[in-house]
């Protein structure tokens, strides 16, 4: 598994193309990872939309791309954001949050599972996300 994040630098923040220097840099990545014999998850918040990951060139060594999306109700994003420490940066960006978990709690793509966390503690979301991961290996 791993964290978009870690990769998320300032050469690699290109808007005009949808990020995707930084998508394409994470495919590359993921595929030589796969390369090896193993499976990759990644998280990251902007590559869980299938419009940022289908049309770039190197999705084309993947045989699936399956997405899973972390949402719940909007009050209780807005206060786990603002829980957060001051320099992760995570308050001056709720209205931006807000809106990208809207978005995919009423205009998702079908392909997109949501898993609603409003009442799940960190424990229970983590578990509920390697639970996913293992029905979707199990069916590769």
């Amino acid at each position: 598994m791993l964290d978009a994040d870690v990769l998320w630098r300032p050469e690699l923040q290109s808007a005009e193309d949808d990020y995707g220097v930084f998508v394409d840099t994470w495919l590359r990545v993921c595929k030589n990872i796969h390369y090896s014999g193993r499976s990759v998850v990644l998280f990251g918040a902007g590559l869980g939309v299938p419009s940022n990951i289908e049309r770039r060139i190197e999705r084309r060594y993947f045989s699936a791309v399956r997405y899973l999306a972390l949402v719940c109700d909007e009050d209780v994003l807005a206060e786990r954001l603002r829980t957060r420490p001051p320099w992760r940066g995570a308050r001056e960006r709720i209205d931006e949050q807000l809106a990208f978990n809207r978005w995919f709690c009423e205009r998702h793509a079908p392909e997109v599972k949501l898993l609603d966390t409003t009442r799940d503690d960190v424990s229970a979301t983590a578990s509920a996300v390697r639970a996913w991961i293992a029905k979707e290996l199990a069916g590769a």
